[in-house]
């Protein structure tokens, strides 16, 4: 893996896309820091009450006590007595996300957010000629801090899972460039770089002496479908760097949600109302970005055994705002309550879209150039 962007500009790739992956440091966190200078070098969580809420998001001063998203707000507490808690302020974190869009928008159409904070962008062809995927990174670091007063790592690559493992490995206020000649993920721990196996896909990769993407790459195709049943394919290409997905601008939705997957199984009635209140927050910023409705809600949970439940409701006028989705995802849970056994993992969604025109089709091909120098 190349760490430095000297080096691995210096490499040149015939034929290949170049990729950006974005991603804001502690961005819920970081705009409120940024507008309350009290809380700057503080630890910092957005979320629900300490009582019985759920963190959303943790400045990195409180990750350095171990809080993390998806804590129980009380768990945070106890990690970290002086935590100041902020209510999350979506219509803000929404408006800085579109600034920040909207400096992606100056150097490539083929933009494909993931999330408020987070982004693909193929620069194969930059609108300002460019060049360089590396010096596109960099330039757009630079503007976001100067224009939000925020910061955002970036990573640098040829696929969009390469790129996104990149901007992980220097944050926060990072940059990392993974070349063609080192995509191959080799000394990562293969848990971290293969980030969809979950769980328990961690626990059978240590069951079968996986601990790098080395090790990944010594098994078959057989010997993992074996393992991983349907996952296995994926694992196979991830660790071998290789990843065909275009980024997509606009792509078409099916469904559009959050899910949580808690540090302490959840089983009280009371504490499960709450947290669903804040999956809901989380989910409708989704939504309200998206600028989707839909008629059908889905409550996800997932148990201690990880096993699943899943519930949902259709309606006849499309759900287009919080108090609608809200409604009905809260007669939801309540349906299944008393559960029989602690959640892991709290869900919500929303399905059978009603979306404004898009174009499936824009950013899927990104023609390659003769030579691209990362």
């Amino acid at each position: 893996m190349a760490s430095s962007p000297t080096a691995a500009a210096a490499e040149d790739a015939p034929g290949l896309r170049k990729i950006i992956h974005v991603d804001m440091d502690a961005f819920y966190a970081s705009v409120e820091q940024r507008d309350a200078p009290e809380l700057r070098g503080r630890p910092v969580a957005v979320g629900g009450s300490a009582a019985r809420g759920v963190v959303a998001a943790a400045s990195y001063e409180a990750r350095a006590f171990g809080v993390r998203s998806a804590m129980p707000s009380a768990r945070a507490v106890q990690l970290c007595p002086e935590l100041i808690f902020r209510r999350p302020r979506f219509e803000v974190y929404r408006a800085v996300s579109q600034q920040i869009c909207a400096i992606f928008l100056d150097y490539t159409p083929h933009v494909e957010p993931l999330s408020l904070d987070e982004a693909y962008l193929d620069v194969t062809r930059d609108l300002r000629g460019i060049g360089s995927a590396t010096r596109i990174a960099e330039l757009i670091r630079q503007r976001i801090r100067a224009e939000t007063g925020l910061t955002a790592s970036a990573g640098v690559s040829y696929n969009k899972f390469l790129a996104k493992l990149a901007s992980d490995q220097n944050k926060p206020d990072g940059l990392c460039v993974i070349a063609p000649a080192r995509g191959r993920v080799r000394g990562q721990p293969a848990g971290g770089a293969v980030s969809r196996v979950g769980p328990r896909g961690a626990e059978k990769m240590a069951g079968l002496g996986i601990a790098t993407g080395a090790d990944l790459r010594r098994l078959d195709l057989a010997t993992l479908r074996q393992h991983f049943g349907a996952q296995a394919d994926y694992l196979y290409r991830a660790a071998r760097g290789i990843d065909l997905r275009a980024v997509m601008a606009d792509r078409p939705r099916k469904s559009v949600g959050a899910e949580r997957t808690f540090d302490r199984d959840l089983s009280s009635g009371s504490v499960l109302r709450e947290t669903l209140e804040t999956i809901i927050d989380l989910a409708w910023d989704r939504i309200a970005r998206a600028d989707a409705s839909g008629r059908t809600v889905t409550l996800k949970l997932k148990f201690r055994d990880f096993s699943a439940m899943s519930r949902a409701r259709s309606v006849a006028a499309p759900i287009a705002t919080r108090v609608a989705l809200a409604e009905v995802a809260r007669g939801l849970l309540d349906q299944v309550l008393p559960l029989p056994q602690p959640v892991r993992l709290m869900g919500v969604t929303l399905s059978a879209l009603d979306e404004p025109g898009q174009d499936a089709d824009a950013g899927a091909t990104a023609p390659g150039q003769a030579q691209l120098p990362f």
